[in-house]
């Protein structure tokens, strides 16, 4: 490789390495809120912060695509240099590089179908996209360990002017995919993201991501016989829905922000979680256990933290933008606790469990 084309590279390779760190660290903060070990504590304020976090790991991800399609592009040349192997270092490097390039396009190409919701493979998306995230950053780091002293000596240096114009077509190409795609998080974009792949349309102002009928609960969340159980150790308390209606009401203006990028505000209306829990004889600030009528999924049961679970602002939903839940919403009704990804604010909740 030339000295013009090291610089290109380099140039490319710093901006994939800080928009895939990026990627990787708000991804790692999605993994702990949703599987938090004993030594992770999530804030339930502010309440937009999730929604900061996982738009950015949405659109850096987004960035990224572009970005290593161009640094793969600037180092193609090498993939057919002869001898294939010179020596155990280089044997070394290039192995480092397959990884790293698998990695990424595994990453890459797997997180823009979840962003689509289309999964055409049998694995479980999260739980492989966590594990090779670990690859793929730990690929990344060897991979600028060894080629610091390029980066180095070629980052000072200005290229020549056939390559400022790849350079150039390279960061128009990122701009364009993240602003084509970033109104689904960022509001002020969303008229002008053509790709956006979420907008306001759907029941009562707010997109879907799972219908009632393909959670398979109509017919029980319809049910004029539904009731919520309240456990606590001081027995079970049950409440039909006009009994719930019937107790102090909490309204709240709250995003939810989806694992897939997307975000948006609506209005929230409710029992507030504290409320609820002093009404059941339990003592707000004791994590949750909340039950959903959906029995099939991952997403069926949700532990609510006690710092959530003693915040005013997290709500047994009964209401969204001043009508009654629709069933796809949750109704008859559904967790929305401040900062907490979509699929933790459980819909169709039929039994709450003080822990």
């Amino acid at each position: 490789m030339n000295a013009t084309s090291e610089r290109v590279t380099s140039r490319i390779g710093l901006a994939l390495a800080v928009t895939f760190t990026l990627c990787f660290v708000t991804g790692l903060i999605s993994h702990l809120v949703q599987h938090p070990p004993s030594w992770f504590g999530w804030p339930s304020r502010p309440v937009w912060l999730y929604r900061v976090t996982q738009g950015t790991h949405v659109i850096s991800g987004i960035a990224s695509i572009p970005l290593l399609l161009a640094k793969l592009w600037s180092v193609y040349p090498k993939l057919f240099e002869r001898p294939v192997i010179r020596s155990l270092p280089h044997a070394l490097e290039r192995l480092s590089i397959l990884v790293l390039s698998a990695a990424a396009f595994f990453e890459l190409v797997t997180g823009l179908f979840n962003v689509a919701q289309n999964y055409p493979w049998n694995f479980y998306f999260p739980q492989l996209h966590y594990a090779v995230a670990w690859v793929a950053i730990g690929s990344i780091l060897v991979h600028v360990a060894v080629k610091l002293p390029i980066v180095r000596r070629s980052v000072a240096q200005a290229p020549e002017p056939s390559r400022r114009a790849f350079l150039r077509t390279t960061w128009l190409a990122a701009g364009v995919a993240v602003v084509a795609t970033a109104g689904a998080t960022v509001p002020l974009l969303r008229t002008v993201s053509g790709l956006s792949w979420r907008s306001d349309k759907g029941p009562q102002g707010l997109p879907v991501n799972r219908t009632a009928e393909a959670a398979g609960v109509v017919a029980t969340a319809k049910d004029p016989n539904w009731r919520l159980s309240v456990v606590t150790p001081k027995g079970t308390k049950t409440y039909s829905l006009e009994e719930l209606r019937a107790l102090p009401r909490t309204s709240a203006e709250l995003p939810i922000a989806c694992v897939e990028g997307w975000s948006q505000s609506a209005r929230w209306s409710g029992v507030s979680l504290p409320e609820l829990l002093r009404h059941a004889g339990s003592t707000p600030g004791t994590p949750v256990r909340v039950f959903s009528l959906e029995k099939a999924g991952p997403y069926g049961i949700s532990d609510l933290p006690g710092e959530h679970t003693a915040d005013e602002l997290t709500l047994l939903a009964l209401e969204l933008n001043g009508e009654v839940l629709d069933a796809d919403h949750g109704f008859p009704c559904r967790i929305i606790a401040p900062n907490r990804p979509g699929v933790l604010q459980t819909k169709w909740v039929t039994r709450l469990e003080t822990l």
